[in-house]
Order: C-alpha cells, then sequence, then structure tokens
C-alpha cells in the first residue's frame, strides 16, 4: 500500500489534505485517482488507511478510514550526531540511519569539515535533509520521522544539556588511535540503556583536540575493528550493532 506524509493528519477529522509534494507525487508519478485506497501517517507514530477522496491540481484529499500498525519504533532512543560529510554522502547517511530507527539526527561541523553553517544555510540543506527523513521513513514502514536539527560546531553539541544526559554516550574514532576495540562489549555486562549519543567524525577522521573534548566529556571513545571504514558506512554499522544490543534488530 503506498504510504503518505501528512503532519497535519487529525484522527478526529474525517479528512486530511495532502501537502503539494505529496500530492504530486500521488497524482503524477502513482496516477493514483478517486477511490483508491492508501495510507497515511503524521510522522509522530500514527497510521491510518485513507481513501482519495478528492483529486484538483496538486491538492489532494483523503478520507482517513481505520488504523494501521506501522513499523514498530525500536525501545532504543538513539541519537546521532554525524560530522558533515562532503557531496552527498550526508543524504546516504540520513537515508539509512532512519530505515536503522535512529530518532534523531544531528548535523556537526567538525574542524576537518569543508563547508560552513552559512554555506549549508544557504543550500537549504536541512531542509533537504529532512525530506530525505521523509521518503526513508515512508519506504521502511515507519509512521515516526526523526528530526533532522540545525548544524551545531562540535563544542556546541558537547554543552547541549539535553544531548549530554544521555545514558550511553559514544565517539567512533579511527583504528590507528588505539583505545579498547571492545569497548562495547563491556555495555552488555550492565542494565539496558534508553538514550544513547553517538558522535560520527569527518572524512579524514578527527583532530587530536576534538578526541580529547570528546573523551573529557564522558565520551567513550571506540572503533569498529582494525579495518578503516568509509566515513559514510560508519553510522550504519554502530547503529546497526546498537539496535541489535539493545534495540529491535
Amino acid at each position: 500500500m503506498y504510504r503518505f506524509y501528512a503532519p497535519d493528519l487529525d484522527p478526529s477529522r474525517s479528512v486530511v489534505t495532502l501537502s503539494p509534494d505529496e500530492a504530486k507525487h500521488l497524482t503524477r508519478v502513482l496516477r493514483l485517482v478517486p477511490g483508491a485506497i492508501v495510507a497515511v501517517f503524521d510522522g509522530r507514530g500514527k497510521e491510518f488507511s485513507a481513501r482519495v477522496e478528492s483529486v484538483e491540481h496538486d491538492r489532494v484529499k483523503l478520507e482517513i478510514l481505520e488504523p494501521r500498525q506501522p513499523a514498530h519504533e525500536s525501545p532504543l532512543a538513539i541519537t546521532l550526531a554525524q560530522a558533515v560529510l562532503k557531496s552527498d554522502k550526508m543524504d546516504d547517511v540520513v537515508r539509512d540511519a532512519v530505515m536503522l530507527g535512529v530518532a534523531a539526527i544531528q548535523p556537526v561541523l567538525s574542524s576537518r569539515a569543508e563547508t560552513s553553517l552559512a554555506a549549508l544555510q544557504h543550500a537549504r540543506r536541512v531542509e533537504r535533509w529532512q525530506r530525505i527523513a521523509v521518503a526513508s521513513a515512508k519506504q521502511c514502514g515507519r509512521a515516526v520521522v526523526p528530526k533532522v536539527r540545525d548544524p551545531v560546531a562540535l563544542d556546541t553539541l558537547l554543552a547541549c544539556p539535553s544531548d549530554m544526559t544521555a545514558e550511553v554516550k559514544l565517539a567512533l574514532v579511527e583504528p590507528s588511535q588505539y583505545y579498547d576495540q571492545r569497548a562495547l562489549d563491556t555495555f552488555r555486562e550492565g542494565p539496558r540503556p534508553i538514550t544513547v549519543l553517538v558522535v560520527v567524525g569527518p572524512e579524514g577522521g578527527w583532530k587530536p583536540g576534538e578526541v580529547e573534548r570528546l573523551s573529557a566529556a564522558g565520551f567513550r571513545l571506540v572503533t569498529l575493528g582494525s579495518r578503516t571504514l568509509r566515513a559514510e558506512a560508519v553510522p550504519s554499522v554502530i547503529l546497526a550493532l546498537l539496535q541489535f544490543m539493545w534495540g529491535d534488530l
């Protein structure tokens, strides 16, 4: 069943109007007509089956029917703080992180970032990443769309009270930096956490001063084995591991 995102969905009302982008997808790409049965979700966990009631150019109304059961949400709330990567690699990170059940995505500007906050704002990159998050949620069956936050500097992240209270804080570092490669194993012996903050670095890795600040802020410095992974692959690997240990994989 085709799924559509409607953040204004109100179960107390019988009809919801799709956004122009969602309406275009329904009419121009999928070529659905009145009477077609689809699914609609609000991005906050609610999903319903619906019937296409009317189609007028780029304005589509759906009649809300009965509730549907979306994909199960992980009991583990992971915030992925990802250093901004070059080109369209961040697009892939956002897409895969949503599919792997992340709760929020925090872009981070590191010392080795080849961009600036002004450049990201000018290119409206956060808006693009949020659209990718919506598309990924639609594809994987989630009814929750994770928030892609505005980019911040690493030091700003480390000073954020809400993030720094996470029960587990991990920072991924390169294998060339000697740290306990089996550090994740030690967490198995403790209680199952509910909140995790994972920080993943940029191409070329963190600078030594950044690693020191992460450690001083209470992050456990871990690697993913002896092989050096591409920067855009690391988030998927660590998220899959965390969901396997404490989440729903």
